[in-house]
């Protein structure tokens, strides 16, 4: 039987991949690029801008914000030994906040940026933390989102196919019986579902240029080699409507968000970002 879903209060206690810090540093380069592009920024991206990064546990991407040149930079979670050890390392420059993202601890309208990075799956109530991102952000900001799909065929966490494709129970009793956990917390969401959490903002999909263009988003990790070289090469030049055909079982989607009509400002690609919500 599934125990009552609870808030995750030091997940890097039991997750060794928020201490893995050249991993975590390069997923943040990705996040800077992806945000620099939107912004039509190719150096110090955040500059000026207050920033945020909701879920940023042992602090390494709030880390690298920070070092985008941003004005004042937050890191908020309730994992108090992974903020203990980011503010260890990187209290000089990063704000280190214990909080809730139901209750965030800034004024309307006050944070430029804010990144949302693999954590919706995590939490207990995603929806009530994206209606308080919403609240914070400014009218002119910008919010950067890592989400994953519930039908991506592999599950990242445990590496078992179809987990999350799974109802709780049945998810339980196969990581059980895999032998890597008593049971499944996350939760995922089908694009659909996705699509509904953003409600009210102005979404635009990065999930193809980035995976097409992957050295401009400091993505090269994804494709690595020349079979990388050879599959970047082929979803470059994919006709748009193929594309959008696999949108529904792409495991990760990266998704930039504004309240407003703002638009990529960056340089053309081979696959432009395309919206995915109107306002």
């Amino acid at each position: 039987m599934s125990a009552e879903r609870v808030a995750q209060l030091a997940y890097s206690e039991f997750q060794a991949a928020m201490l893995d810090e050249e991993k975590r540093r390069r997923k943040a380069a990705k996040i800077v690029a992806v945000l620099g592009h939107f912004l039509g920024r190719d150096r110090d991206v955040l500059d000026g801008l207050t920033v945020a990064d909701i879920g940023c546990s042992a602090g390494f991407i709030a880390d690298e914000l920070a070092a985008a040149g941003a004005r004042r930079t937050f890191g908020v979670d309730i994992d108090v030994p992974g903020l203990r050890k980011a503010a260890e390392r990187f209290g000089e420059r990063v704000e280190f906040v214990c909080a809730d993202g139901t209750a965030l601890p800034f004024p309307d309208g006050s944070i430029d940026v804010l990144v949302f990075n693999h954590i919706y799956e995590h939490v207990v109530d995603p929806d009530a933390i994206m209606a308080e991102m919403r609240r914070v952000l400014a009218d002119d900001g910008v919010l950067y989102l890592g989400l994953g799909n519930r039908l991506g065929v592999m599950e990242p966490h445990y590496k078992l196919p179809f987990l999350s494709y799974l109802p709780p129970r049945l998810a339980d009793r196969y990581v059980r019986l895999s032998g890597r956990a008593d049971s499944y917390y996350e939760r995922y969401r089908t694009r659909r579902g996705l699509r509904k959490m953003v409600r009210g903002l102005r979404v635009w999909d990065y999930t193809f240029p980035v995976l097409a263009t992957p050295a401009a988003f400091a993505g090269s990790e994804l494709f690595p080699g020349v079979v990388g070289r050879v599959a970047g090469g082929v979803l470059a030049r994919l006709p748009r409507p193929v594309l959008r055909g696999l949108l529904p079982v792409v495991p990760t989607y990266l998704w930039v968000a504004t309240k407003g009509t703002r638009r990529p400002a960056g340089a053309a690609l081979p696959q432009p970002p395309d919206p995915v919500l109107p306002r």
